[in-house]
């Protein structure tokens, strides 16, 4: 492939440049950055799988860092369904991006548009920045062509599994305690972001309920036969219906094919479903950013145990948008982080590939809240061999307890704080 930007012949090595020097610039607009005399580092996207890149990759200072994010700050999804049904603050889950700033990590504030692969740049609304190394950590993106009329009510039916979207849903389930009547949830199939995320915001939901008087239920019309994925569908399935009763109506093999807002109908093939109130949780898929550079088709096409991109040697993909057998979770994505930054790493180093062998994967440890004060820990687990697909190993609480639910919240601080405390 023919590179129009050529890769500076000098390499700093990470014995040789004092950690922490000088503090990050915030760039408004992202013109051409002039390159340096050693390798760049471009990431897209701050979330969890890129911050545990740049954590990772910051402390070595062999490369210049550059994160491309066009959010002002950190909002985490994970325990933010605390924030939706009004039990704690925006301001529990948003952080500040000031730590990358003094470690040096240079961050451009628009969101990447385009990657020019022959070129080694990613295209922003304010210019081009070329790499050397590029880890992509975009997230996901709805497909929303998939419902027949979600295009036409998207700002009345806020999905709510992106950064910065809690906040629509937040306001969804306020009207509907106010209101009452039936708040429908709708879970697609797999594989799609935070797999308990559907369940859990059930079971919040439904002891608000509870706490408030409304008078109405939650109906989950899951696209699935159980909750997905299956071993943690019988304690779900138990603790929604000892805990929450008649608050909560599950109906399996519901998958949604259409909404029609005005009637207050979701079309599920074998019934349509009615609702007053309605969170339509789409199918998913790597964003169009990704696909569009030639990088997979519905999920980004990664090799493990790397996770780097099989069209492109210098390219590594990782989190939500990465077609693996992984859950996609926050902490899987910030583990992954890690392993990318150890592979890139190497790769400056000039050290050799590492000999195909068995490795454990990325692990993944997510909470699916009850209640208020219960949850139901799960923890994944996943062993790569090479020629073989990797088979996921799952422990989960039998039934929700206090212990994990107090446990979820030193989890997200402890995970907060290795991002950008």
């Amino acid at each position: 492939m023919t590179r129009t930007t050529p890769i500076p012949g000098t390499r700093i090595g990470r014995r040789d440049v004092l950690h922490g020097a000088a503090a990050g610039l915030v760039v408004a607009s992202a013109p051409q950055i002039a390159r340096a005399g050693r390798p760049r580092i471009v990431v897209v996207g701050g979330g969890w799988g890129g911050l545990g890149a740049l954590r990772a990759l910051a402390p070595g200072g062999a490369a210049d860092l550059v994160l491309v994010e066009p959010h002002p700050a950190f909002v985490s999804c994970p325990l933010s369904i605390h924030y939706i049904v009004g039990e704690r603050p925006f301001a529990d889950f948003e952080h500040s991006y000031g730590a990358l700033d003094r470690l040096g990590v240079q961050r451009i504030a628009e969101p990447a548009l385009a990657i020019d692969r022959d070129r080694r740049e990613v295209v922003t609304s304010g210019g081009r920045i070329g790499y050397d190394f590029l880890v992509l950590s975009p997230g996901v993106e709805y497909a929303e062509e998939a419902i027949a009329g979600y295009a036409e009510a998207r700002s009345a039916l806020p999905v709510g599994f992106r950064p910065f979207e809690q906040q629509g849903v937040k306001a969804l389930v306020e009207r509907f305690l106010a209101e009452g009547g039936t708040f429908l949830i709708s879970v697609p199939k797999p594989p799609y972001r935070c797999p308990p995320a559907p369940y859990e915001r059930a079971c919040l939901i439904a002891e608000q309920i509870a706490r408030r008087g409304t008078k109405g239920k939650v109906v989950i019309a899951d696209a699935n036969p159980q909750p997905m994925p299956p071993p943690i569908a019988k304690p779900i399935l138990e603790a929604m219906r000892a805990v929450h009763g008649e608050r909560i109506e599950y109906l399996s093999d519901h998958e949604a094919k259409a909404v029609d807002l005005a009637k207050g109908t979701l079309d599920c093939g074998i019934a349509d479903v009615p609702f007053t109130h309605a969170n339509i949780v789409l199918p998913m898929r790597a964003p169009r950013l990704l696909r569009e550079a030639g990088l997979g088709e519905r999920w980004a096409a990664v090799r493990l145990p790397d996770f780097r991109a099989q069209a492109d040697e210098r390219i590594w993909i990782l989190g939500d948008a990465a077609g693996t057998p992984l859950p996609k979770s926050g902490h899987v994505a910030f583990n992954a982080g890690i392993v990318v930054a150890q592979a890139i790493e190497r790769r400056i180093d000039g050290a050799p590939e590492p000999a195909p062998a068995p490795t454990e994967l990325p692990t993944g440890i997510c909470f699916a809240a009850i209640g208020s004060d219960r949850a139901i820990k799960i923890n994944v687990g996943a062993n790569f061999v090479p020629g073989e697909t990797p088979k996921l190993r799952f422990q989960v609480d039998p039934a929700p307890s206090a212990e994990s639910s107090e446990a979820a919240t030193r989890w997200a601080r402890s995970m907060w704080q290795s991002m950008l405390g």
